[in-house]
C-alpha cells in the first residue's frame, strides 16, 4: 500500500492562465512546462506552496477555456527559450488533466466571487 501524499491534504485554488496564443498551450501540452509573468509568479508560488493549484488555461479573445493542468512545481529561475517572450519570467512544471477546447457558454454558471462575481472566462 502506498502512503498518501502530504499535498492531497492541502487546500485547492485555481487561477485562471492567459495566453496570447495557441502555440503557448500546445507547447505546454508537449513539454509538460509553462512560463508566466514576473507580476503573477509571487502569487503562484506562494500558492503552490499552501495548496494544490489547478490552472485554467484560455487564449486571449477565443472565448474557449483549451483545458487545465496542475501546477507541478514551484516557478525557478531559469527561463525557457521555447515561447519566445521577453516578458516572461522562470518555468514551472505542469501536469496536464484536460486538453479540450470548452466554450465560455457553458461555464457562465460559475461566478468568482474575488472578482465582484464576474463570470470565470
Amino acid at each position: 500500500s502506498k502512503s498518501p501524499s502530504p499535498r492531497q491534504y492541502l487546500p485547492v485554488r485555481y487561477f485562471v492562465m492567459k495566453s496570447s496564443n495557441f502555440q503557448n498551450i500546445e507547447i505546454s501540452q508537449q513539454k509538460g512546462i509553462w512560463s508566466t509573468t514576473p507580476s503573477n509568479e509571487r502569487k503562484l508560488n506562494g500558492a503552490f506552496w499552501e495548496s494544490v493549484v489547478y490552472l485554467i488555461f484560455s487564449v486571449q479573445g477565443s472565448r474557449h477555456f483549451q483545458g487545465f493542468a496542475r501546477m507541478g512545481s514551484s516557478i525557478g529561475c531559469e527561463k525557457s527559450q521555447d515561447w519566445g517572450s521577453a516578458g516572461l519570467g522562470g518555468v514551472f512544471k505542469v501536469e496536464w488533466i484536460r486538453k479540450e477546447s470548452i466554450p465560455f457558454q457553458f461555464a457562465h454558471h460559475l461566478l468568482n466571487p474575488w472578482n465582484d462575481n464576474k463570470k470565470v472566462q
